[in-house]
């Protein structure tokens, strides 16, 4: 029974670790940029992209369907890169809600007119990564490689434009078009990764181990690297839970990135307050003369 357990979970899992070595980077920068909510939006134009497809009769799977929900998704890079301006007069956050409740009732007026809408809204929400195939997960590591590569060489414009767009624009980066490559190729991630995980899954997988690694890290190296330990143990331990409850595979994992989190950012204080208690004393000790 537990090979047969493991030959159902391991590409699930697989997926799961992906999806969140991918999310947990550009959470860091989502969370610098203070637009929290852009993944949830841009992970409901995408499953809107794809429930047109479905209703004009497409399978979910398909490329056609991947294609919609692409396109949607950058249209919406589009919208979110010209609606920023140097001079904030309007919160970014306040464009990035009213494109999530638009995208959300235009996809709810679709699924209406398709049939097995009320299921197939369903799946947008939480997914189906059981169902998840090896060829699928490699396929997608295999993009997420390129984008990932993608900003590791354009490093040092993105992630100054994410913590101090001032600096940028004074130093005469060509902020916006970097945000359109920022908001392009995160709108190739989550319209691939709505696909299996569904909009609450991926939303976790952004925002938790950024926040996690908020909580316990320093730099941005350290927070990423906690983020990506943080995402993965949590979840082992989601799937874990899913397996041994026979519950809902990515409403499980979500629940477990939330209740983990919790835990983390409760300890983290003491973690921290410990740490600076032993710095005094290790700095004395190490002035005491032997």
């Amino acid at each position: 029974m537990l090979a047969d357990l493991i030959a159902l979970l391991w590409a699930p899992l697989l997926m799961c670790l992906v999806l969140t070595g991918i999310h947990a980077y550009l959470g860091i920068h989502v969370i610098a940029r203070e637009v929290i909510f852009v993944d949830i939006a841009m992970a409901q134009i995408a499953a809107m992209g794809a429930t047109a497809a479905f209703l004009a009769g497409f399978d979910l799977e398909s490329g056609a369907s991947w294609a919609m929900a692409l396109g949607c998704t950058l249209l919406g890079a589009v919208v979110l890169t010209f609606t920023r301006s140097r001079e904030r007069h309007v919160s970014q956050e306040a464009v990035i809600g009213v494109i999530y409740a638009v995208s959300a009732a235009a996809a709810v007026l679709l699924a209406d007119r398709a049939p097995h809408g009320a299921e197939h809204v369903r799946t947008m929400l939480v997914g189906n990564i059981l169902a998840v195939r090896p060829d699928e997960v490699a396929r997608v590591a295999g993009l997420y490689a390129v984008i990932g590569l993608v900003h590791w060489l354009c490093r040092t414009p993105l992630l100054l434009i994410s913590t101090d767009p001032a600096a940028a624009f004074r130093q005469g980066w060509r902020v916006r078009w970097w945000d359109l490559l920022f908001y392009a190729t995160f709108g190739v991630v989550v319209a691939s990764s709505v696909r299996v995980g569904g909009v609450l899954l991926v939303f976790s997988c952004l925002i938790v181990p950024a926040l996690a690694g908020i909580a316990l890290g320093g730099s941005i190296g350290s927070r990423l690297v906690i983020g990506w330990v943080f995402g993965a143990a949590v979840s082992v331990l989601g799937i874990a839970a899913s397996a041994t409850f026979d519950l809902p595979t990515g409403a499980t994992v979500v629940c477990a990135f939330g209740v983990v989190l919790a835990a983390v950012w409760a300890l983290a204080p003491m973690a921290r307050s410990r740490g600076s208690a032993r710095g005094p004393a290790g700095a004395r000790d190490a002035r005491t003369p032997r």
